[in-house]
Order: structure tokens, then C-alpha cells, then sequence
């Protein structure tokens, strides 16, 4: 079969132009159909550490309108289509498989329509997020979900991810914060998914869509809350002699009813990095710092930092310090959103793994990622999310070393391994992808599997969209191991 789809393809190239290429052409305008070896190869990964992508055709539609035709197109030629936003996801939910048509839809990234009153705002799947929160600022709001990659990153790739970040303990991540999404179905449909309403009338289709990592259709425009800027902030930054007292922190601040709006904790080798990289004033010889942040009226925020330290303190915390002004609060975020490009110093590749354990297993499983880390000869550090248990070990390694890979993603099985035996989840933020899915077994049953399949084919009958992700294989309507044997030829 594959033998033919090579003969097939081979002989469609070697004439004026392969006949789909020319109707998407058609269908959108020459320069924004890509078919080089270039653009394909590019699009072929994400920001991953995994290997196996193979695009067809990259499409950049700029409408609705554009992005139905090119599903449209896509059935009409038996070809499967896999969204694509800004390409930096860490699970491998981008990566195509199977040669499908790549549809980028970067050029989507209008702000359409601001609504202050209602607090929503529509735009387009191609805005990034930090360009959404400083368009905001004028009126008072911002848009709460902060990934790390916020500067990069998509609110379409948001929506397909249920992407999280540092100010989402108090807030929620990106589900909390959409409240209706415009989708092209599979079937090349255009349908809106929740609504403006209050309540919206039938099943929740818009939670369905939100997290399901571009297999459900593609997303043409969103709807997001907008959140009133807090008008009092107070960050602080603890200091510790062991990552344990810092974990402990955390769990004695939610445990005292305190629910902040972010706390954040990187080990040594973060914070030394971190401090190197940026100069935002993080101590280098703590073992661990939280960055606790709290915000609302100025008299409970002044109560519940005060409460945060004296907790701190009695957990072990060595130092406390409170940012004096916006600036040396912004100092501070600065550095923990720059914590992972402050590693090129120490080597030029990284894996940031994602997982979530119970608070109350923080500490005992940060002990066993260490662990991890001496068994396999690897450096790890830890930086994540610690108000909701969100891990993010970040593994620091030299790809051009021989079989390091090899260990890179043994010591990741292991710490999904650690994270599911502590009562934990697969992923907090990052998705499935394929990273994640041989393991969905072992978080799931066959029932559960099943129907998660079936409610995919509810969406997608012929299971074309984004084909051979987060369902493992014996679950999933795709053929995983024929799509991921098509070879890169295929499409010449």
C-alpha cells in the first residue's frame, strides 16, 4: 500500500504540479501555499524533542472562509489536515504525521472586537498572547493564562493545549477563559461551539473542543474572558535550604485557606542559571526560592503576604523578601519566565516535561526526580508550577552527544512513572501529543480510551484531523503505525 502511495505521489510531482497543491493554490493564493523542502521540513517539528514529522503541504489561510475550503479540499483528495499555531508546544501535538496539509494560522491574528462591558473579546487563533494582554492594558484587562512561552505562543495553540501558566492557581487555565469558539469541523462545517449567553443552551461542546490538541476541527475565532486588572499586587521571594521546606510552603499556604494568585519554585540550579542570565536579584546559594504573588484590595493583600511569610518562616524559609515596586516585581517574573533560556548556558538542548502530583506529594516525588536524574547520568532542574502540583523537570542535555537521547526519554518515562504511582496525572498543561500517549493506558482503562475515541469520531467520522495523537494505538480510529511509516518522499 505504501509502495503505491509512492508510485502514486511520485507521478503527480514529475508533471506541471500535483493536482491537490494546484487546487489549494487555487483556493487561497500561490505564496501562501507552501510545497518546498524548506517550508515542509520546518513544519515537519515542533518544539519538542521528538522525532517522526512529515508535512505535506503547508497552507497559511487568512480567513474562515479559506481555512474551509482547504478541509474542504483536503477530503476531496483523501488528505489528512493538522492545525498548526506558533509551533511551540512541548508534547509533540503539532508534529504531522502521515504527510497531511500543515494549516499555519499565524496569519489569523486580528483582535477583532473588544467588548469592556461584557468583558469578552473575539480573536483570531493566530494572536499571541502576550500581544492580547498588552492590547488589553488601555481598558483595564488582561488575559489570565500566562505560559511561559506566552511571548511565542498562540491563543489557538492555548485552546488545543488548555495551556495553564504561573497566574493560573487563582484564575484557571485557558477553559476557564473561553467562553465560545468558532471551528471548521472536519467535515469542512463551520460551527460555533458555546456562546455569549450565560448559560449556554445543549452540551458543552465548547469544554469538549477546549484541550482536545487539534483532533476535534480547527479553531477560526475565540471568544475569551477578559480579567479587571487587580488594583494592589505584592510579590515576595522565599528563600530555602531544601527544595522539601519550599514544597512544604506551598502546601501549608492553601492549607491556611490562602489561595494566591501564583507560586512559583525553581531549584539552585535554575535560580543560579536564572541569575546569570538575567540579574533579577535571586539568591545563589538557596537550595530552592518561591515566588508567591497575591493581588486584590490593598488590606487583604498586605494580610495574606504577611500570613505567606510567617508560613514560609515556619517551614524553614532562610529569607523573605517583598518587591518594593513594579519594576523589581517585574524583575522577579522576568526571571522565572526566562528560566528556560537561561539553560543555553549550561547546553544547547532541553526537555521540559510536565506532569501534576498532589501537593501533598511534592516533595517525595522532587526527591525521586533527582533521583532520576543520577540514575540516567542526566542534569535536571526543577521549575513549576507548585500552587497546583504542575511539575516542569527540566532536563539539560547535549543532543550531539552519542545515546543521550536514549536516556533523555528513559528518565521521562520514569518521572511520568513517579508522577502516576503518587496518585499524579499525565500532563498539567502541556497536552498529549505523542509524548504522552503510550502512557495513556496506564492512566485510563479500555472503556475510558474507547469512548474517547468515540467522541472524537463524533467530530471527526474519519478521524483526518490531526490523525495518530493523544489516543494510543488498539484505541484510536487512526492508523498510527501506517502514518508514521509513510515515508518523507511521499509527496516528492
Amino acid at each position: 500500500m505504501l509502495a503505491g502511495m509512492r508510485n502514486r505521489f511520485s507521478r503527480r510531482t514529475e508533471t506541471s504540479g500535483d493536482p491537490f497543491v494546484d487546487a489549494l493554490r487555487g483556493a487561497l493564493s500561490p505564496e501562501r501555499v507552501k510545497f518546498d523542502g524548506a517550508h515542509r521540513s520546518l513544519h515537519s517539528h515542533d518544539a519538542s524533542v521528538f522525532d517522526g514529522g512529515n508535512s505535506g503541504p503547508v497552507v497559511y489561510p487568512e480567513t474562515t472562509a479559506e481555512v474551509q475550503a482547504v478541509v474542504r479540499l483536503a477530503n476531496d483528495y483523501d488528505r489528512n489536515v493538522v492545525p498548526r499555531g506558533a509551533g511551540t508546544g512541548l508534547a509533540g501535538g503539532a508534529i504531522p504525521l502521515g504527510a497531511p496539509v500543515v494549516v499555519a494560522v499565524t496569519r489569523m491574528n486580528a483582535v477583532l472586537e473588544i467588548d469592556p462591558i461584557n468583558m469578552v473579546a473575539w480573536v483570531e487563533p493566530g494572536v499571541i498572547n502576550l500581544d492580547l494582554t498588552k492590547h488589553l492594558q488601555p481598558f483595564g484587562f488582561h488575559f489570565a493564562p500566562d505560559p511561559s512561552s506566552q511571548q511565542v505562543c498562540t491563543i489557538g495553540g492555548n485552546v488545543a493545549n488548555n495551556s495553564g501558566g504561573p497566574h493560573c492557581l487563582a484564575y484557571g487555565v485557558t477553559n476557564a477563559h473561553v467562553v465560545a469558539l468558532e471551528v471548521v469541523l472536519p467535515s469542512g462545517d463551520v460551527v460555533m461551539l458555546g456562546g455569549l449567553e450565560a448559560e449556554p443552551q445543549g452540551l458543552d461542546l465548547r469544554g469538549v473542543f477546549v484541550g482536545s490538541e487539534g483532533t476535534l476541527g480547527i479553531t477560526t475565532r475565540v471568544a475569551v474572558r477578559l480579567t479587571k486588572n487587580r488594583p494592589e499586587v505584592r510579590t515576595l521571594l522565599l528563600s530555602f535550604a531544601t527544595v522539601s521546606d519550599a514544597a512544604n510552603t506551598v502546601s501549608g499556604v492553601i492549607a491556611a485557606g490562602i489561595v494566591p494568585a501564583a507560586m512559583e519554585v525553581m531549584d539552585q540550579r535554575i535560580t543560579q542559571a536564572v541569575e546569570n542570565y538575567v540579574g533579577a536579584g535571586y539568591p545563589l546559594d538557596a537550595a530552592a526560592v518561591l515566588l508567591a504573588e497575591v493581588d486584590g484590595l490593598a488590606d487583604g493583600v498586605d494580610i495574606d503576604a504577611d500570613r505567606i511569610a510567617e508560613i514560609g518562616r515556619a517551614n524553614g524559609a532562610t529569607a523573605v523578601r517583598l518587591a518594593e515596586s513594579d519594576q523589581e516585581r517585574a524583575l522577579l517574573w522576568k526571571g522565572r519566565k526566562t528560566a528556560f533560556g537561561a539553560i543555553a548556558q549550561i547546553a544547547p538542548d532541553y526537555y521540559l516535561h510536565d506532569t501534576v502530583v498532589p501537593r501533598s506529594a511534592l516533595a517525595g516525588v522532587l526527591e525521586e526526580i533527582y533521583a532520576i536524574a543520577d540514575r540516567h547520568d542526566l542534569l535536571i532542574m526543577n521549575v513549576f508550577h507548585a500552587g497546583d502540583g504542575n511539575l516542569h523537570p527540566l532536563i539539560i542535555f547535549d543532543a550531539r552527544h552519542e545515546g543521550v537521547l536514549d536516556r533523555v526519554h528513559a528518565a521521562g518515562a520514569d518521572i511520568i512513572t513517579a508522577s502516576l504511582d503518587a496518585g499524579g496525572v499525565l500532563s498539567g498543561e502541556h497536552g498529549i501529543g505523542v509524548e504522552k500517549q503510550q502512557y495513556m493506558e496506564r492512566m485510563f482503562s479500555a472503556d475510558d480510551l474507547d469512548h474517547q475515541n468515540r467522541l472524537r469520531q463524533g467530530f471527526d467520522p474519519g478521524c483526518r484531523t490531526n490523525p495518530g495523537k493523544v489516543i494510543p494505538s488498539g484505541h484510536s480510529c487512526a492508523d498510527i503505525q501506517s502514518l508514521r511509516a509513510v515515508p518523507n518522499e511521499v509527496w516528492g
